[in-house]
């Protein structure tokens, strides 16, 4: 039986003024490309049974995935019962070392929705903190405005990036290089067909 991802702890103690990230990290010793979005759309917008990272049914990034690795949008898509397959999702993300989480840990959501034109930051994530206690992180890709502020504020970046702009810099505890990538948001809000999506992620995922 794979691990539930539910942090059951924040969600008990999220309230209307204080919503805690309702998800464990993503994040294995072994992940190297690291997701990093502002914070999960509420619990009712999330698809039956899948508790997981882009949760929402009409949100693309699992189907930019599949189009990625299979050449089939559908291949993580349960259409009949409109969800995604969990199981596949987490032995894919495991077997490609891909990580997920986001630059919010703790919001005030002043509409109840998922637009981060209306989400209060309380508390951002510790980023320093995740590279430091996870060295093989060498690409993080954000997908919005203010995941991508947030990150550069998280790692002092004194600049902005715009949607397809990739900059490196030092990991904070090797001798390595970071690549961080803005790429276009997998929300069908965002204005690029699907397919075009899948195009600007797998320049940078499936970089040698």
């Amino acid at each position: 039986m794979l691990q539930s991802y539910l942090n059951t702890q924040n969600i008990e103690k999220s309230t209307i003024e204080e919503e805690y990230h309702p998800l464990i990290p993503f994040i294995n010793p072994d992940t190297e490309i690291l997701f990093l979005g502002s914070f999960p759309p509420p619990r009712n917008k999330w698809a039956k049974g899948f508790d997981f990272y882009y949760p929402n049914f009409i949100n693309d990034h699992w189907r930019i995935m599949g189009l990625i690795f299979f050449d089939d949008k559908n291949q993580f898509v349960d259409l009949k019962n409109k969800t995604f397959k969990y199981s596949d999702i987490i032995n894919f993300a495991l077997k490609h070392h891909l990580g997920y989480y986001d630059t919010s840990e703790v919001v005030k959501r002043l509409r109840n929705n998922a637009s981060d034109k209306f989400l209060e930051v309380i508390r951002k994530t510790n980023v320093q903190a995740i590279l430091t206690q996870t060295p093989s992180i060498h690409r993080i890709i954000t997908t919005g405005e203010k995941a991508t502020t947030n990150l550069c504020e998280a790692l002092q970046i004194d600049q902005t990036l715009s949607t397809g702009e990739t900059i490196c810099i030092p990991h904070p505890s090797t001798n390595h290089n970071i690549q961080i990538s803005r790429l276009p948001s997998s929300s069908r809000a965002y204005p690029l067909a699907l397919e075009k999506k899948a195009e600007a992620y797998a320049k940078i995922i499936c970089q040698q």
